[in-house]
């Protein structure tokens, strides 16, 4: 089995553009086995955050992606707080529906590249935050109920599952809760008879739950409702550590002796992996993935892609 990469995470480029140590990175990136392709990140302009043909000319012609909103979704709420496809603010509302039709162009421009649909599903997000801003459902499937009519090329639209606020907790998201996002999107699919599904992330299912079972439960209520479309791995620690304290910066999996590398304190332990994987019954999903944020910020490549080689190899 082969999985997608959220390779952007795990960039030497986090703290500055390098044109070089970039193509180095993805060199590396295309030897490494059981990948079937990136998750790459959609900031709101274009299909590449510094340079499309730099992009083009250098990804694999094998590989398929996942467009995630999140890094885009996320600037544009440090802007206007209300911005999101689930904001009870019209205009912060269609600020939203507007990105989106921008990451549609950015699908079309990808596919027209490669000569195919390569583009296998377009990750969003239910912002915007809930302790800044207000939210709602019907929002949310008001937004959902145009987006599905646009032609996304074959792409799944899904609903990538984010921590929402809980009591005595400062959330890392704070966008809808999962019942939400689950009864909208059965709703959805059954007024306009289309496709929409749920991605689980681990990492910010463990962070709002503040328990492995998190990723548990949220991969059974989605699976349940018939939309589970996909499983994402980051990981998360519950002990101060370079990644923080249940912070929502994509720490590796933990060190197990199978592999060459890992971070410590992480939570996201091959077994963990493996259970998840097995509740979520893997072979019937459109998306399965790691995203891998790397402390210290200036660590080498090869310790990059170590990172990146040890979970995958942890998923086989």
């Amino acid at each position: 089995m082969s999985f997608f990469v959220g390779a952007y995470a795990s960039s030497p480029c986090s703290q500055g553009w390098d044109q070089q140590r970039e193509q180095i990175f993805y060199n590396e990136l295309k030897r490494l086995e059981h990948v079937r392709g990136l998750e790459h990140p959609f900031l709101g302009q274009h299909l590449h955050a510094e340079d499309d043909d730099w992009f083009l000319a250098n990804i694999d012609p094998k590989w398929e992606f996942v467009l995630t909103c999140m890094p885009g979704t996320m600037n544009a709420l440090g802007q206007n707080p209300e911005f999101g496809i689930a904001s009870i603010d019209e205009d912060g509302r269609k600020q939203a529906i507007a990105f989106l039709g921008k990451a549609r162009d950015a699908v079309s421009k990808l596919n027209a590249h490669a000569g195919r649909p390569v583009v296998t599903a377009v990750a969003i997000q239910t912002a915007p935050n809930q302790e800044r801003a207000g939210a709602s459902q019907s929002a949310l499937e008001k937004s959902l109920a145009e987006i599905v009519t646009w032609d996304w090329q074959g792409a799944r639209l899904v609903i990538e599952h984010c921590d929402t606020p809980r009591p005595e907790q400062k959330a890392a998201k704070g966008f809808l809760s999962i019942e939400q996002e689950i009864d909208a999107v059965v709703r959805t699919n059954a007024a306009n008879s289309c496709n929409l599904g749920v991605v689980i992330n681990w990492g910010r299912s463990v962070i709002e739950q503040r328990s492995v079972d998190g990723a548990i439960e949220h991969i059974g209520l989605a699976k349940q409702a018939g939309i589970l479309a996909g499983l994402m791995f980051s990981g998360v620690s519950d002990i101060e550590t370079p990644y923080g304290l249940w912070a929502d910066s994509h720490m590796p999996a933990a060190p197990d002796e199978s592999v060459e590398i890992g971070a410590e304190g992480s939570l996201m332990t091959k077994a963990q992996i493996q259970r998840c994987l097995t509740a979520a019954e893997v072979n019937t999903l459109d998306v399965v993935g790691i995203k891998l944020g790397i402390r210290p910020l200036d660590e080498t490549i090869d310790r990059r892609i170590a990172y990146n080689r040890s979970a995958l190899s942890m998923m086989i």
